[in-house]
């Protein structure tokens, strides 16, 4: 306990920041470790970063990669663009990797960033060897779409309220007592920056939300669950059994439709399970990403 515990506090904010100049502006992400690649990809959310996603994590997987947590643009740290932000975190990706000069990556990603490490995963696949994703990939097939979580989010988006945005983070977790006033405080000043909260906006206020549904709705382009067959990573679904806001039915069709892919679904345990689950998580993770080719 003594040295992980002296392992995290030298993994301090400052002393893992970095930058990387790109066409489209800095990236900015947290690095630690040594050894193969690991990219960590964030959630959206009000007053999300990687940092926050991922800090619990890092020492532990510090002790195995060479760590790379990547601040998407349009969340408050890298620089922003004028693209959805959906749209910019996919090639931010790709900047990312070839202006560090990386071949190819192992790829955690958390809700959205899951989404994104996907896609990139299926477009150029010889740049992801191994993916984890922790919730929302796929879609709802017994549930209620939008989940819960994703019907909060939406209402602090529209009116960003304290009140609101606590509720919101009460969905994110099974144990209540995970929302402490230093979380609340620390996303609520991110979360309601003016840029921050304007790219928000462009996700999920109601506006875009129901624009980008009439859209998909529209579009004869196929539902990106629908391209999950071309996946070639090596692919870990993890999930929360009593994740409110990509509820765990979501994963039948990703388990059926990937090639290579496993699921590990965690019990007590809401949209966050590499924070609410911790070492239960980390465990099965490493296991995986660690065993070697063809066992």
């Amino acid at each position: 306990m003594t040295t992980e515990l002296t392992r995290e506090s030298t993994l301090t904010y400052e002393s893992t920041s970095r930058e990387l100049a790109t066409d489209q502006g800095v990236l900015r992400y947290h690095e630690a470790g040594e050894g193969p690649p690991l990219l960590l990809l964030h959630g959206s959310g009000p007053g999300v970063t990687g940092w926050r996603n991922f800090r619990g994590n890092l020492a532990t997987f510090a002790e195995h990669f060479r760590c790379l947590i990547l601040e998407f643009p349009g969340f408050g740290v890298s620089d922003p663009t004028s693209e959805h932000p959906m749209v910019a975190a996919r090639s931010a990706v790709i900047r990312f990797l070839d202006g560090l000069g990386l071949r190819q990556v192992d790829v955690i990603g958390n809700s959205m960033g899951g989404f994104v490490g996907t896609d990139v995963a299926i477009a150029h696949p010889d740049r992801v060897r191994r993916l984890v994703t922790i919730g929302g990939m796929g879609r709802n097939i017994f549930s209620p779409a939008p989940g819960e979580g994703v019907k909060l989010l939406t209402e602090f988006t529209d009116d960003p309220t304290r009140e609101r945005l606590v509720r919101w983070l009460h969905s994110m977790v099974y144990n209540p007592a995970m929302v402490t006033e230093e979380l609340i405080e620390e996303r609520w000043a991110l979360a309601t920056e003016p840029e921050t909260l304007a790219a928000a906006k462009r996700m999920y206020g109601s506006a875009a939300f129901a624009a980008n549904m009439a859209a998909q709705a529209a579009s004869t382009t196929p539902p990106s669950w629908a391209m999950l067959h071309k996946l070639k990573a090596r692919t870990l679904l993890t999930w929360g059994r009593d994740d409110r806001v990509s509820p765990v039915d979501m994963a039948l069709l990703p388990m059926r439709m990937i090639p290579d892919v496993e699921v590990h679904i965690f019990p007590n345990c809401g949209h966050w399970v590499m924070i609410e689950q911790k070492a239960a998580w980390e465990s099965a993770v490493l296991a995986f990403l660690t065993r070697k080719d063809g066992e």
